[in-house]
């Protein structure tokens, strides 16, 4: 739990600074690797829709930047219920976390609702599918 309770406050903190002047739906993330390090992200909207990136593309081009491969757990939070990752950026925690990976979903009051990543995706595509 102390390990969720650090990603929730570096989510939370990384939230205030997302750029949502047209929806005004500001949105954090910290993803956290095998290697117990915290990488974070927020949203940045575009007026050219949808050309934003959400938050947890941002975590992991963090990730990524530093040379981490392997997501352990993320956190996304928001100021409304909480929120999972669209498509799209499941898609990415696919390709950097496997089936157990755990997604933690959080609101502003505390709230938390964890799950693994095979059940919000359980037929991700991979490399394997671009074999015949």
């Amino acid at each position: 739990m102390a390990v969720k309770n650090e990603i929730l406050q570096v989510a939370q903190e990384c939230r205030l600074n997302a750029y949502a002047p047209y929806s005004e739906f500001k949105v954090g993330a910290a993803v956290l690797t095998v290697n117990n390090k915290v990488f974070v992200g927020c949203n940045v909207e575009n007026a050219s829709y949808p050309c934003g990136t959400c938050a947890e593309a941002g975590a992991i081009s963090a990730m990524i930047a530093a040379g981490e491969h392997c997501i352990a757990e993320i956190l996304i939070i928001a100021d409304t219920k909480c929120i999972l990752p669209c498509g799209n950026c499941l898609q990415k925690i696919a390709e950097f976390g496997n089936a157990e990976t755990l997604i933690h979903s959080a609101d502003l009051h505390g709230n938390i609702k964890t799950f693994t990543l095979q059940q919000l995706l359980p037929h991700n595509f991979d490399a394997g599918d671009m074999k015949c």
